[in-house]
C-alpha cells in the first residue's frame, strides 16, 4: 500500500512514540514531534486517513491512536532497509565469532547472551544447518567401557559427539588423521554424502579403524538432524514491569520448542520481523540468519511484545551478521594467500 511522505512520517512517529513511553498519539503531539509545516486539522485527517488504512486504531472515540500489527508492520519493513550495525556490544561479538577453539554450543550460547542483553529481551539461537559447517579436523580419544569421543573442529566451533565403539589409541589416532586428510576443507553434509564412496577407494587403508569410521558417521548423522536450540529468557522478568499479559505471550512461546523452530528454521538471507496480530495470543520476533562461509548454519531471534524496540534489536542483530561477514572476509584472504 502506497504512502505519501508525510504519512509515512507521521505513522513512525506514532510507532516510536508508543514503543517508548505507551503513550496513544495525536494530532497535537504529532505537530510538537515533527517538523511538519502544516496546521493541526490536516494532521487530524492524516490521522484519520491512517486509520482508515488500517495502520492505527482508537483505543477510545476521544482518545489517540495506537499502532495496529499492520502499521507495526510497515514501520519495521521500511526500518529494516536502512538498519545499520552501531550497537556497543561489537567488541564482545567479535571475541566470541574469533575464539572458535570453543564448543559450539558454547558460542551460541555466548551469542545469545550478548544479543539478550544488548536488547534486554528473551532471545533464541537455533542450529539448524550443522551440515554448511566446513570441517577443520578431528580428534578420537577412546574412553572407558567400549565408547570413543569424537571432537569435530568447524569454522565456527567444535562439535563432540560420544560413539559406541571398542577400540585402541593407535586405531582412534589413525582415523583421525585420515578423516582430516580427507575432508579438512569440505562441509560436513558433503562427507556424509560421500564417505560411502570414499571408504570404496580406500578400502586398505581404512581396514583397521573402518568400524570407527563407521560409527563416526552414524553419529554425526544423529547430530545432523538434532537442532541445536539455545534460549536466553532471564530478561523476561523486565517484561512483567510493562504488561503480565505481555511476559505471559513471551513466556509460552518460549516454553514451546516446536512453535521456537517453525519460527527460527526458516531461509531468510537477511534479517526480518514476525510481528504478533492485534488480539493474539503470541508475540513478535526479529530474527536473523548466521551465516558462515556463504552458508547459512543458524538462525538467531530477539522475541517480545508487539510493542518492542525493533529499532534497537535490529541493530544488536546486524552487528552479528555484520561482523560474521567480515570474518569471512578474512577468512577468504587468509586462503588466498597461502
Amino acid at each position: 500500500m502506497e504512502l505519501s511522505e508525510r504519512k509515512i512520517k507521521i505513522l513512525n512517529i506514532a510507532v516510536e512514540e508508543f514503543i517508548k513511553d505507551a503513550a496513544p498519539i495525536t494530532s497535537g503531539s504529532v505537530k510538537d514531534r515533527t517538523s511538519l509545516n502544516v496546521s493541526t486539522a490536516t494532521l487530524r485527517a492524516e490521522l484519520n486517513a491512517l486509520e482508515a488504512m488500517g495502520f492505527l486504531r482508537q483505543l477510545h472515540t476521544s482518545g489517540g491512536r495506537i499502532p495496529t500489527a499492520q502499521g507495526y508492520r510497515f514501520y519495521v519493513e521500511n526500518m529494516l532497509k536502512n538498519i545499520k550495525a552501531t550497537n556497543k556490544e561489537l567488541k564482545k561479538v567479535r571475541d566470541v565469532i574469533e575464539n572458535r577453539t570453543q564448543n559450539l554450543s558454547e558460542i551460541v550460547s555466548q551469542i545469545a547472551k550478548i544479543i539478550s542483553q544488548a536488547t534486554n529481551y528473551p532471545t533464541v539461537v537455533l542450529v539448524n544447518g550443522i551440515e554448511n559447517l566446513v570441517l577443520q579436523e578431528f580428534k578420537i580419544v577412546p574412553l572407558l567401557g567400549e565408547k570413543c569421543m569424537v571432537l569435530i573442529g568447524t569454522d565456527y566451533g567444535y562439535l563432540n559427539s560420544t560413539i559406541e565403539t571398542s577400540a585402541s589409541p593407535e586405531n582412534c589416532e589413525d582415523a583421525s588423521v585420515y578423516l582430516t586428510k580427507y575432508f579438512k576443507g569440505e562441509t560436513m553434509g558433503f562427507m556424509m554424502e560421500n564417505m560411502e564412496q570414499f571408504k570404496k577407494g580406500m578400502s586398505g587403508e581404512i581396514s583397521a579403524f573402518q568400524t570407527i569410521v563407521d560409527n563416526v558417521i552414524i553419529g554425526l548423522t544423529k547430530l545432523n538432524k538434532k537442532k541445536l536450540l539455545n534460549v536466553q529468557a532471564q530478561n523476561v522478568v523486565d517484561l512483567v514491569d510493562n504488561s503480565t499479559e505481555d511476559a505471559k505471550k513471551v513466556l509460552r512461546t518460549l516454553n514451546n520448542e516446536k512453535e521456537l523452530i517453525e519460527v527460527l528454521d526458516g531461509d531468510e538471507k537477511e534479517i526480518s520481523a514476525v510481528i504478533a496480530e492485534d488480539d493474539e495470543d503470541k508475540c513478535s520476533v526479529v530474527r536473523a540468519p548466521i551465516v558462515v562461509g556463504g552458508n547459512k548454519i543458524a538462525s538467531i531471534g530477539v522475541f517480545g511484545p508487539q510493542k518492542m524496540d525493533y529499532m534497537g534489536i535490529a541493530s544488536a542483530l546486524k552487528v552479528v551478521t555484520e561482523q560474521l561477514r567480515g570474518q569471512d572476509e578474512k577468512e577468504k584472504t587468509k586462503r588466498n594467500r597461502k
